[in-house]
């Protein structure tokens, strides 16, 4: 049986955010043993969730998988779910809709890689125990947002000396209240993650706009910034494993 696999991503106008996408779909499907995959974007541009299903019906496949891929299980996932069991109702396809990415083991040991990838390359002598990490979220209203990048701060906090998390934006704590919360323990090293999918608009220059004059006002002498998400191993992993968990 020949299968297809497709990625509904949230959308964004950044050439990065594409090129990263088009690499998952690339080893997905290598690693995955799908005749064809891609990918499609909810809103902000095109190819978009019926011209994105339009295309695959179009290949020569027997079955598609579509995977939503966000990493909070907001109203955006809803939305993109329901555009595609409406495209479903115009083929005779057989598709399967996976659950996204989010509350996963994998998004716990990225967060670890990325960390480590900053300890290593900064030479940070303090064991983890004595260095602090604060996670930066995007932000919704959805309350199910907060609860996904929760899971991530439970899953860390055993493994730092403490770990919280503030928003880019819609909720608080915001990028300041976060940096000013973590400066009143006066950490030996603060590391912050830029918990997002891709180096969009939001990962090159949104957050910096607060988060830089926050640094400056923290007094904090040892702050590093890691790396998004991007195009880890365990991603790819983590969208074929979801596949699969419908395709049985």
């Amino acid at each position: 049986m020949k299968r297809g696999l497709l990625l509904i991503d949230r959308g964004s106008r950044e050439e990065e955010v594409k090129g990263e996408l088009r690499y998952i779909c690339s080893k997905a499907k290598e690693s995955g043993g799908y005749q064809f995959s891609d990918y499609c974007f909810l809103e902000v541009v095109p190819p978009y969730i019926e011209e994105g299903m339009e295309k695959c019906f179009k290949q020569d496949i027997d079955t598609l998988t579509v995977v939503p891929y966000f990493l909070y299980p907001g109203k955006k996932v809803k939305l993109a779910i329901n555009k595609a069991i409406e495209m479903r109702l115009k083929t005779n396809m057989r598709i399967k809709i996976a659950k996204p990415i989010t509350l996963h083991k994998s998004l716990l040991d990225i967060v670890h890689a990325k960390i480590d990838d900053v300890i290593a390359k900064n030479k940070i002598i303090f064991p983890k125990k004595k260095i602090e990490v604060l996670l930066i979220g995007h932000g919704s209203k959805d309350p199910n947002a907060k609860t996904s990048l929760q899971y991530v701060v439970d899953g860390l906090k055993d493994s730092y000396q403490n770990v919280t998390l503030c928003w880019l934006e819609i909720e608080e704590p915001n990028i300041n209240q976060g940096v000013e919360a973590c400066a009143k323990s006066n950490p030996n090293v603060l590391i912050i993650v830029p918990y997002f999918l891709h180096r969009g608009a939001h990962v090159k220059r949104d957050i910096y706009e607060d988060l830089n004059p926050a640094i400056e006002k923290s007094e904090i002498k040892n702050i590093f910034i890691t790396k998004h998400l991007g195009t880890d191993d365990k991603l790819i992993d983590l969208v074929i494993e979801r596949a699969k968990e419908v395709e049985k």
